[in-house]
């Protein structure tokens, strides 16, 4: 069995769309606006995201597990951008199709968050 890290994306319904048309096996490029992709480290910084930025974005918010090749992976470095669980890899979104080839698995969609208005 292939050694994988598991990483965790919220998600918005614009990218989830993209996502489903892959088969939940790609994530789409990145638009010119965004030059690097960000999964993070563990799901509460994921649902934090998702519960707060893209709900107040887009009235809903995914979070997403999926998981990469560690020997793949070993070229990015962890980092932390804010409490001790705000960690997350910067991937350069012309490596994004590299990262892709090497998901193994399917993209899940592990939660769903709306507004409440």
């Amino acid at each position: 069995m292939e050694d994988t890290i598991t990483m965790y994306r919220p998600t918005g319904p614009k990218e989830l769309e993209l996502l489903k048309l892959s088969g939940f096996r790609r994530w789409p490029p990145r638009l010119p606006e965004q030059p690097i992709f960000y999964p993070v480290t563990n799901e509460r910084y994921a649902v934090k995201i998702a519960s707060r930025w893209n709900v107040k974005d887009d009235n809903v918010g995914y979070v997403t597990r999926f998981a990469v090749s560690s020997s793949f992976m070993s070229r990015y470095e962890v980092h932390k951008v804010g409490g001790d669980h705000h960690t997350e890899w910067w991937v350069p979104a012309e490596e994004l199709e590299e990262l892709n080839d090497n998901i193994v698995g399917l993209i899940e969609v592990i939660g769903e968050y709306r507004s409440r208005a």
